[in-house]
């Protein structure tokens, strides 16, 4: 791999930095990545000039030197994209707690097939290349920003299940943000709205259920539904919906039909209360 450069923060920690920067260059790196504030840059200058390296810095940003952290030369895009094999490659060189034989069984599970270039993927099989070496890191935190996105609904339902079964237990979390909220609310423990920056509610999948209610009220009753002070309203072919937080069940009972609200609906009147107009995401 000629053109990737070697993340020294990583790469062979069972030796001093100068021994590592001379494992990198006969390993056939180009380059090396990383910040050294504990060693004086004169102690590792002479390895550096000594095997023609160039030095990166951290999570180089994309369109320099390097691309987010798999930082390389110019150039590297074009060798990272000739096969996608080449990424199980790297990721399994670069990361100590990555699993390659169960990374190639959840890609046998997608429409990717050897060999392909990732330069010929759809988005789709691209974000399905990329979960897949994300789920083969045996990690015990895991973030995923809208991971289905590109993905159609069969291989977005497909995901999560295998993220259920075949990734998480109970030693794990696993936190995802998303607007796609209504495909993961059952597989939910907790639910986190994040307004600007600020979190506006954060309650467990048990409390939401316990405390929030919606109603869609009888006509006659509007009035009397209206004076329990429901925190949003909202109109469905005809007829008042409102949301309820900490409300008598008894007395909803009595004004229409009762439902757990949908986390997207629920998303709506906390957003729609907030200041300004909202600008938030689901996590």
């Amino acid at each position: 791999m000629p053109r990737f450069s070697a993340h020294l923060g990583y790469l062979f920690l069972d030796r001093p930095l100068v021994q590592r920067i001379d494992a990198a260059a006969a390993c056939g790196f180009k380059a090396i990545e990383g910040r050294f504030p504990d060693v004086p840059a004169a102690d590792y200058a002479p390895a550096v000039e000594r095997n023609n390296l160039k030095v990166l810095g951290i999570n180089t940003p994309s369109g320099r030197e390097g691309e987010f952290g798999l930082g390389a030369v110019p150039g590297r895009e074009g060798d990272w994209k000739e096969a996608f094999a080449q990424a199980l490659d790297y990721v399994s060189g670069v990361h100590p707690r990555f699993n390659r034989a169960k990374a190639e069984g959840f890609l046998a599970k997608t429409t990717i097939r050897h060999p392909s270039r990732v330069r010929e993927l759809s988005k789709g099989m691209v974000t399905q290349l990329h979960l897949a070496l994300v789920m083969a890191i045996d990690a015990r935190l895991l973030v995923l920003d809208e991971p289905t996105l590109g993905l159609d609904i069969l291989y977005r339902k497909q995901f999560y299940d295998t993220l259920l079964n075949d990734y998480y237990d109970r030693s794990r979390t696993i936190v995802v943000a998303t607007h796609q909220v209504e495909e993961i609310q059952n597989v939910l423990t907790d639910v986190m709205f994040i307004d600007r920056g600020r979190i506006v509610f954060d309650r467990s999948m048990e409390e939401l259920e316990s405390r929030y209610v919606e109603v869609t009220v009888n006509p006659e009753q509007v009035a009397a539904a209206r004076a329990l002070r429901p925190i949003n309203e909202r109109q469905v072919l005809g007829r008042s919906v409102l949301l309820f937080d900490s409300a008598d069940r008894r007395q909803l009972a009595m004004l229409g039909d009762e439902r757990t609200p949908s986390i997207s609906d629920l998303f709506v009147a906390v957003m729609s209360n907030q200041a300004g107009p909202a600008q938030g995401g689901t996590r």
